[in-house]
């Protein structure tokens, strides 16, 4: 009699191609503890006992993941939570993807006008969807790519300018391997000498400027400096935030660029009706905040804030203890007096963490920090502070929609049940198996790359490489308590909720759910499971 997970995985109508070009591989939980000298013939033992009608997804596991869910990576009682805080941009202020393209073709303008780069590259236009959040630059290759948890490149993922490197060539070089020294050539805010990491949204046009730019000079056989160009893509990128075309794109059209107000004003008018204590800290200047908040919440989103700090120079607020506050009239201009108090209603400037702490007493796990940025919003606070920190990441409500498409349920469940097939195969030394196992092994990376694009035809998914994480997923569970796509999704939760974390099992831990047996279905909450708490 086959497993039930056998005929769990392989019998579904979907299946029933898989089911006809692996026909003998499929009674695997049949095969011997022993190697024999007849591998196939051991494997393919008693296909024939499939019934016919299972499924090959496990019921409900195809069911629309809902993207409003917040995601827990350490366990977090709203109860003990006190205190809120938040930075702006992409925390409280979502942004349109419109916001990327204007971004991009003014960098693109600067590069041309100002740092007299070659006038064709003006004719690039900006390719919405070419790089994903969390890639790692190599300034001096001038190499885009995705890197694992372990510091692995992902094979097929690195692109010099538009167009991607052969393996091969990425072996040589690296040194005939596809590891990366990261400690040693980017840094712990992924900032390196020699490699940058991508953290935050704002990043999206300039590695696409980049790739652009090191097309151009590829294409057409021009010899350049990889480092040059890096640093004058990243100057012209600043320029777009320094020269504030930016805050007058969004505050001249509100309505255009601001997503989710109304869901980001029921947040705030939720927290305070429950007696919790907001505060904000940006880099942002105040009248952008101003324009923006006003547009969100109201004239009077001040009194929702019991202390409201702009310009702080993340990430250094959170490390620098030299640097004081400074108030803020209600035009914006600096006042020269001692701050001995950060008090309601008022607008403060700059600043550090330690003088934030020491006037406030907001310490510990009673506070709740949310951002967008891993490194400059919540590395510090998490590692050095013990704050609870919760990442904002609106990829997910791409990744979910992904994710929860029957296609890529099937894909990675026949992907991970050839994987298990291929453990069994190899210990089977004869002429017939090896050659069913390198079939094997073709297939499953013909598999891995249709999950890949099924993402992103680049470079897929932000958290995960093939089967492990990302670095920027490493980082994502090393930083924050808890993630969601949008502050939103709070309101989906009771102020007393608790969010516990998934317990997966380790490599050397069985499954012991039926959720998990099936890899690629692991529970998550759904629609109508979280529909009667708004």
């Amino acid at each position: 009699m086959v497993a039930s997970c056998c005929w769990l995985c392989f019998s579904s109508k979907s299946a029933s191609n898989y089911r006809v070009k692996h026909a003998k591989t499929c009674a695997i939980s049949l095969a011997p503890a022993v190697s024999t000298s007849h591998g196939v013939e051991a494997l393919s033992h008693g296909f024939s006992s499939i019934p016919p009608g299972s499924d090959l997804i496990p019921p409900g596991a195809c069911k629309s993941l809902n993207s409003t869910v917040i995601y827990a990576n350490n366990e977090v009682n709203l109860s003990e939570v006190d205190i809120y805080g938040f930075d702006y941009d992409y925390t409280l202020a979502q942004y349109s993807s419109t916001l990327n393209t204007l971004i991009y073709n003014t960098a693109r303008s600067f590069l041309v006008e100002h740092f007299k780069y070659p006038k064709d590259i003006g004719k690039y236009d900006y390719i919405p969807n070419f790089a994903v959040r969390g890639l790692h630059y190599d300034i001096q290759k001038g190499l885009l790519m995705k890197i694992d948890a372990f510091h692995y490149i992902e094979p097929g993922t690195v692109y010099r300018g538009l167009s991607p490197v052969p393996d091969e060539e990425v072996l040589q070089l690296y040194g005939g391997t596809f590891h990366v020294p990261l400690q040693q050539d980017s840094g712990f805010y992924g900032k390196g000498p020699k490699v940058k990491q991508f953290m935050d949204i704002f990043s999206i046009p300039e590695m696409t400027l980049l790739a652009v730019a090191n097309d151009f000079f590829n294409t057409n056989d021009i010899d350049y400096d990889p480092v040059h160009l890096f640093k004058d893509v990243s100057e012209a990128i600043g320029m777009v935030h320094l020269k504030g075309f930016m805050y007058k794109w969004v505050m001249q059209d509100l309505d255009k660029f601001i997503l989710r107000a109304k869901e980001t004003d029921s947040v705030l008018h939720r927290l305070v009706g429950h007696g919790k204590k907001l505060f904000l800290i940006t880099n942002s200047p105040f009248s952008f905040v101003d324009k923006g908040m006003t547009h969100m919440v109201g004239q009077n989103w001040r009194d929702f804030f019991d202390v409201v700090i702009v310009q702080a120079d993340k990430p250094h607020f959170f490390t620098d203890c030299i640097k004081p506050f400074r108030r803020l009239d209600g035009n914006g201009d600096l006042q020269w007096e001692k701050i001995n108090s950060l008090d309601k209603g008022q607008i403060y400037k700059q600043g550090n963490l330690f003088d934030f702490l020491r006037l406030t007493g907001w310490r510990g796990s009673k506070v709740l920090y949310f951002g967008d940025h891993l490194y400059s919003d919540l590395a510090d606070l998490m590692l050095r502070h013990g704050w609870r920190t919760a990442a904002i990441v609106p990829e997910l409500d791409h990744e979910t929609k992904v994710v929860s498409a029957h296609q890529y349920a099937v894909t990675l469940t026949w992907l991970q049940a050839l994987t298990g097939l291929m453990e069994r195969l190899q210990v089977h030394r004869d002429p017939r198996s090896k050659k069913v196992f390198d079939e094997w092994q073709k297939e499953r990376e013909e598999l891995r790359v249709m999950t890949k694009n099924l993402f992103n035809p680049q470079f897929g998914s932000i958290f995960r490489t093939c089967h492990n994480p990302t670095y920027f997923s490493r980082r994502l569970s090393r930083f924050s308590d808890i993630y969601m796509a949008s502050l939103s999704c709070l309101l989906n939760y009771d102020l007393s909720y608790t969010f516990y974390p998934r317990r997966t099992p380790l490599q050397h831990e069985a499954p012991l759910w039926m959720d998990q047996l099936c890899t690629g279905c692991m529970k998550t909450p759904h629609l109508e499971d979280m529909s009667h708490i708004r």
